[in-house]
């Protein structure tokens, strides 16, 4: 696992840069090849920025979020990051399973009732 956090515009803070390096460490739980990950915390005015780019394998997936507050920022992108894998991963399965990745699709037939 890979993991390089840039500041731009702020002081590097450790207490950041770890916060930052645990949340996406996190994603790889949902991965089946080793993630890298290039985090850019940015301050922009009087919003603080955070952008993730994760890579695994020939998986790439991308967020950024704003807020007054960068461990906000980096729990939205996050948030943001884990939708996107989850939501591949339920992609990948469908197509494996020959499925069209519809969930919750009515059957394209109601069951015949018997007679008696």
């Amino acid at each position: 696992m890979n993991i390089a956090i840039t500041f731009r515009q702020l002081e590097a803070s450790e207490a950041v840069k770890q916060y930052a390096s645990e949340k996406v460490a996190k994603l790889q739980k949902f991965l089946r090849k080793p993630l890298s990950a290039q985090v850019t915390l940015t301050l922009d005015k009087l919003q603080h920025v955070a952008e993730v780019h994760v890579h695994a394998g020939s998986e790439h997936f991308y967020g950024s979020e704003r807020s007054e507050d960068m461990y906000a920022s980096i729990d939205k992108v996050i948030d943001k990051l884990d939708r996107q894998i989850r939501g591949s991963k339920g992609a990948t399965q469908a197509r494996k399973r020959g499925g069209d990745g519809l969930k919750g699709k009515a059957p394209a037939e109601p069951p015949k009732e018997s007679e008696e």
